[in-house]
């Protein structure tokens, strides 16, 4: 016991402060945030006279802290996108909070950093149709502005290094296709290259580099990053490819998100620690395959780490064990590094949620570095894999419900038992307005907690009823785990009882709820789908929209029970038609252990001509269904 005590303790310091990588790795949480005891640069604005527009011109500099006009310094140029101008970087991406952060720290080399106008024309304000022909026209127009007037200006003016191994260009969206085609197009001026989410102004490839090997001589530095649900990131892949089958060194980043700042400042962020630096080529493909934490570790815990192909990397300091293993369902044996670490990298995992142990010399033991979570019939460790397709998780710049807890006095059960509840935004403030309610059910081995933590629902109801896809709605997740058990027909009497008993008075006396059929769903996963289908089909007066997800009467177990519902079906099926709204079946492909179960139950419906919806979403029993599930589910209630 001492022992695992031991590593637990051990783990959580070395997650959070070990590991100092020899190579730049994606930006930590605060990185991005002003620090009040640290030495700061200077943003000024300069002037300076364009002979290619025919105007004095602005720009902003950046000097670094400690500048001296005594001292000698490396330029960064760093473009904006179309909708920008030279304010875009300091107003949204920060970058003198960013470098100064990583000046504190002894990460960047002192620089100054030129924040231009690259609309190159004499009203250059990002105003109007920004996408009009002449304005876009004035972003290439820019490529002789900048330099034959920006950088001979800026080198007049400041103490900068007049050579290209000093020089960079760097820039995001329409400003990273600039800097491609400008820094790749001009060689002897620029040593150091990034393009960020490089826009459709990005020259084709052969164009771009008619001259791989040119770039193997000149080129200290070429960086491509984009985020992975970027509908521009075919312009970086492409050029990555052409790069890769030419041989020419250089990072292909592919970050977790969109078109935006996000992105954006942490390709900053790594970028600037590589500048004006020896480089050592042979880490540019450990750089191009760094990890980021998972979102689901506890706070500062570097590992679990997500790879950009969808790998994890998990580590675990237990020092004196003799084996350990990481289980997501197979197990991969983890291999002792120095300092008693123990790390194992799994094959490309699925999109969304996965649980998790370790086995440390034959116990099973939660991830200390991870948060936990009730699945398995236990506590669990688990680990978010990003996807190109989860936006409909992620936490938006939108109106926000709650997620309460509630406790209440079952007389079904005699003892005290609690609920979670959403509540949608502007509930505590509307007093007079009343709510549809969706009751909705865990799976087997999970708890109230289920839909609330793994399933995410209320971010996901959240941006539904600001995309105004969803009504808003109260949704209750009760505890499942009844006395009389779950997987028989005495748990699903007593499930229905404690609804009707306990539950539904409740919520309805407490919460301002509509309380008739149409304003009612009930709706579960797995085990809650059968309980779902219990009370549901035999109380159609109750509920008028019932969603059962990857579920379906087992064969063998519940035969009577199905049986008999059939024949009630049967004898009903006008009344239970007329009743039902909405009865919704979805769940995941043939690898779902419910698949047979749920078309054995179809066939039976399609032969009495219940009507229903059905959908299946790519997946197995798992999350990231059921998340989509209620996703699309939700759509459909009290319309």
């Amino acid at each position: 016991m001492k022992k695992l005590i031991s590593f637990f303790i051990v783990s959580l310091i070395l997650n959070c402060t070990a590991f100092a990588q020899t190579v730049v790795s994606p930006a930590p949480l605060g990185f991005d945030v002003v620090q009040t005891n640290i030495p700061h640069g200077k943003i000024d604005t300069i002037s300076y006279k364009s002979k290619t527009v025919g105007a004095v011109r602005k720009a902003l500099v950046y000097t670094p802290p400690g500048y001296s006009k005594d001292k000698k310094y490396p330029v960064l140029y760093l473009l904006h996108g179309i909708g920008g101008d030279e304010k875009e970087w300091f107003e949204q991406g920060q970058p003198q909070v960013i470098l100064d952060n990583l000046y504190a720290q002894k990460r960047v080399e002192p620089m100054i950093v030129v924040l231009p106008n690259g609309r190159a024309m004499k009203d250059d304000r990002a105003v109007g149709n920004i996408y009009d022909g002449v304005k876009v026209q004035a972003f290439a127009t820019f490529e002789q502005d900048l330099l034959k007037d920006l950088i001979p200006s800026v080198e007049k003016n400041y103490p900068a290094i007049k050579d290209s191994q000093h020089r960079a260009i760097a820039g995001l969206s329409m400003g990273g296709g600039q800097s491609l085609n400008f820094g790749l197009g001009n060689m002897d001026k620029f040593a150091w290259v990034g393009g960020f989410s490089s826009a459709p102004n990005t020259k084709m490839p052969k164009e771009l580099l008619p001259n791989p090997e040119l770039a193997k001589q000149k080129l200290q530095l070429l960086w491509i990053s984009c985020g992975d649900k970027d509908g521009l990131i075919y312009n970086s892949k492409r050029t990555h490819d052409y790069l890769v089958a030419n041989g020419v060194s250089h990072i292909y980043y592919v970050d977790h998100g969109y078109h935006d700042f996000k992105v954006w400042k942490n390709s900053l962020y790594m970028f600037s620690q590589l500048l004006f630096k020896p480089v050592d080529k042979s880490s540019f493909d450990k750089i191009s395959n760094a990890g980021r934490p998972a979102e689901s570790n506890i706070r500062s815990a570097q590992y679990p780490q997500i790879l950009p192909d969808g790998r994890a990397v998990v580590r675990i300091k237990a020092p004196e064990a003799q084996k350990v293993q990481l289980d997501l369902g197979k197990k991969y044996d983890m291999v002792k590094g120095a300092g008693g670490v123990w790390e194992a990298t799994t094959d490309s995992l699925s999109e969304g949620f996965h649980y998790y142990t370790i086995n440390v010399d034959g116990v099973g033991v939660c991830d200390p570095s991870s948060e936990t979570f009730y699945g398995m019939g236990r506590e669990a460790s688990g680990i978010e894999v990003p996807f190109r397709g989860d936006s409909y998780y992620e936490t938006r710049n939108v109106p926000h419900g709650d997620i309460r807890i509630k406790r209440y006095y079952s007389e079904v059960t005699n003892s005290w038992r609690n609920f979670y509840m959403y509540t949608p935004p502007g509930y505590d403030q509307n007093t007079s307005e009343k709510y549809p309610v969706l009751y909705i059910m865990h799976g087997g081995g999970e708890d109230q907690r289920g839909w609330a933590t793994q399933g995410k629902t209320d971010l996901i109801i959240d941006n539904l009823i600001a995309e105004k896809k969803a009504v808003p709605m109260v949704i209750v997740m009760p505890d499942g785990n009844l006395p009389a058990g779950n997987f028989g027909e005495e748990g699903l009497k007593m499930f229905e009882k404690e609804m009707k008993q306990s539950i539904i008075p409740f919520v309805e006396k407490n919460y301002r709820v509509k309380t008739d059929a149409q304003s009612r769903a009930l709706a579960g996963l797995s085990m809650g789908g059968l309980q779902t289908l219990y009370m549901g089909l035999f109380n159609t007066d109750m509920f008028a929209y019932l969603g059962v997800f990857s579920s379906g009467w087992i064969q063998n177990m519940f035969d009577d029970v199905a049986n008999r519902q059939y024949e009630y079906l049967q004898n009903n099926v006008d009344k239970v038609n007329a009743n039902l709204k909405k009865l919704w079946i979805s769940q995941g492909g043939k690898e779902d252990i419910a698949w047979q179960n749920c078309q054995t139950m179809r066939g039976k419906l399609d032969a009495m001509k219940i009507k229903y919806v059905y959908s299946e979403y790519p997946g197995g029993h798992t999350w990231p269904v059921w998340r989509n599930n209620i996703y699309n589910f939700a759509q459909v209630l009290f319309k």
